[in-house]
């Protein structure tokens, strides 16, 4: 997902978020769901990588550019991020569109 929307996720998410890579050059965040997840997956402004790409993973020690680095760490819950969770957090960081907010009455 775009760097900025992935940032706003983990920050949601915290210590609920599984391993996060940052790949700089493409401004691209990564997070890790468990298999089959890209089988229904369409968040907006997201998409799934296909089972099966390489994505660089670079070592624990390597949490800063240039370069792929790791944004968070896999913590005691492993590499993967709820998916539910994620896209819950993704549809928060857009925040409430037109016509989606509860009417106020006066």
């Amino acid at each position: 997902m775009p760097r900025q929307l992935g940032l706003a996720a983990m920050t949601m998410l915290g210590a609920c978020a599984g391993a996060v890579v940052e790949a700089p050059v493409a401004g691209t965040l990564f997070f890790f769901v468990p298999t089959g997840t890209a089988d229904t997956w369409d968040a907006e402004n997201t998409h799934a990588v296909p089972g099966g790409t390489r994505i660089p993973i670079p070592p624990r020690r390597r949490t800063t550019g240039p370069g792929p680095h790791r944004r968070m760490c896999p913590g005691d819950g492993g590499w993967h991020t709820d998916p539910a969770a994620l896209r819950a957090a993704i549809e928060d960081a857009f925040g409430p569109r037109l016509g989606d907010a509860a009417e106020v009455g006066a």
